[in-house]
């Protein structure tokens, strides 16, 4: 059993892997990390081992700590693998989501709808992500909950801005609205079936990026 100080540790660095604020192959020195956090060098140390654990830092001896680098073709297995959790959460929010949370639901993708007007893919990005995590909270189901977010704590999504690949945006304003209408009716196999149509046109959007990279 951890302390609650290394707990709030890793939650905190996780945070910071996670927003992009700690880069991948960043190096994370703990003098630093533990000033930042306000917390002891062990605390640190603890909190890098849990999350090396996770696979989101590499650990080296001798060498310290750094976020690590998710390849293209890791990637886009990280995004197959999300599509069958997140499409198991469409299933189940569709069942078990309360009229507020529909009605929350509803409010993001009008937001991410105007950060398209507005031409601010970035914000959209955002509200992307909060959509996501609105309808797995929703679901009800800790089990794909946890598994989706070390998944998505892997990939940090600065690494992969599938929404700058042009003509993306208005696809995926409309896959997520199809999401959440069948959402929003109460059919769990079509929320399932356009979560899955989402994401597998996300992998198709991250491997044209990486192939330009390439």
């Amino acid at each position: 059993m951890t302390s609650p100080a290394v707990d709030d540790a890793y939650e905190r660095l996780r945070s910071l892997i996670f927003s992009g604020e700690l880069m991948p192959n960043e190096r994370l020195v703990e003098t630093d990390l533990a000033e930042r956090l306000q917390v002891t060098r062990a605390v640190v140390r603890t909190a890098l081992v849990r999350l090396g654990q996770d696979g989101i830092v590499v650990l080296t001896p001798h060498r310290g700590a750094r976020v690590r680098v998710v390849t293209d073709a890791e990637a886009v297995e990280i995004l197959q693998a999300r599509a069958v959790l997140e499409a198991l959460a469409a299933r189940q929010a569709a069942v078990l989501a309360t009229a507020r949370e529909v009605t929350t639901i509803r409010r993001i993708l009008s937001g991410m709808a105007h950060k398209i007007a507005d031409g601010d893919l970035l914000g959209y990005s955002e509200g992307n992500a909060t959509l996501h995590a609105a309808i797995i909270a929703a679901a009800r189901h800790e089990t794909a909950a946890r598994l989706i977010a070390g998944l998505r704590a892997q990939m940090v999504r600065f690494q992969f801005r599938t929404i700058l690949v042009p003509g993306r945006s208005a696809h995926s304003l409309a896959e997520h609205t199809a999401v959440v209408d069948a959402i929003a009716r109460r059919d769990p196999d079509a929320a399932e079936m356009a979560m899955r149509h989402h994401l597998s046109h996300v992998e198709a959007a991250l491997s044209h990026v990486a192939r330009r990279r390439s």
